[in-house]
């Protein structure tokens, strides 16, 4: 990391965002990723991820999952609205050192708070069950996640049928799936896709609930929106929650799905 960037740091106190920039998407299917991911959640040490808990096993008590998570606004919320272990996956590099940072200076500011969050450079489209185990989380999100308009590129989007499956293994019996974008026909994808899932059934959330609160309020773009003018009442955000079935509730022959995304 470059000079500047740590000068910021202790210079302000929070990182700079100027000093961590990015290109806003990459593919997420590409192998061409330039480091390593364990190959079992037994191999994984946690110890930098949640430097605070000084424990290399932590990432066994992880229950909140940030996919996707940006700059880090909805897993700082986290964070503050509950004690669970909540982890944020970003796949770019410097954007994944920004929250890391963001976090670090978060912790010096406020002692004993923010412990409970880490961040991680990871592709959860293609290597979620590598860190996480089966039935492990209690709640994940997708927050504004990028719509890839062209029909040739949805099998990049973070929901599909294929990665529901995933998904379905990753949350426990109960669990809650979070999906929120500005993106109209991307909602209705997101709505299809897990309608027709057999492991998952839609839940009445309404915005008053915490986590909706702050998968709206909280990120980066959701902040976006509400300074263009969008909020939640005037249908500019679009969200969903479903709850990850019970075994024993899961059509054992599901219709087949006409593809895989």
């Amino acid at each position: 990391m470059a000079a500047s960037a740590y000068f910021a740091l202790e210079d302000f106190g929070h990182p700079c965002k100027k000093f961590f920039r990015s290109r806003a998407h990459c593919n997420p299917l590409s192998n061409n990723d330039g480091f390593e991911y364990p190959t079992t959640p037994d191999d994984m040490d946690w110890t930098d991820v949640f430097p605070a808990l000084g424990d290399a096993r932590a990432g066994d008590r992880v229950r909140h999952l940030d996919v996707g998570c940006g700059f880090g606004g909805l897993a700082v919320a986290l964070g503050a609205l509950s004690p669970e272990l909540t982890l944020a996956l970003e796949i770019r590099p410097k954007v994944c050192e920004y929250v890391r940072q963001r976090l670090d200076a978060l912790r010096r500011q406020h002692p004993g708070a923010y412990g409970n969050v880490g961040c991680l450079r990871h592709n959860a489209m293609l290597y979620l069950p590598n860190i996480i185990r089966k039935y492990q989380l209690a709640k994940i999100f997708f927050c504004f996640p990028d719509p890839h308009f062209k029909a040739k590129n949805h099998r990049r989007r973070i929901v599909s049928s294929a990665l529901l499956a995933e998904y379905a293994y990753a949350l426990r019996p109960g669990g809650l799936l979070y999906a929120i974008t500005d993106v109209r026909e991307l909602h209705e994808w997101h709505v299809a896709k897990l309608d027709a899932h057999p492991c998952f059934a839609r839940v009445d959330a309404h915005p008053g609930d915490p986590y909706v609160a702050a998968i709206a309020e909280s990120t980066e773009e959701g902040k976006k929106v509400a300074r263009q003018g969008g909020h939640m009442t005037d249908g500019s955000k679009y969200y969903a929650v479903y709850e990850r079935k019970r075994p024993e509730d899961v059509d054992p022959a599901p219709a087949l799905w006409p593809d895989s995304t």
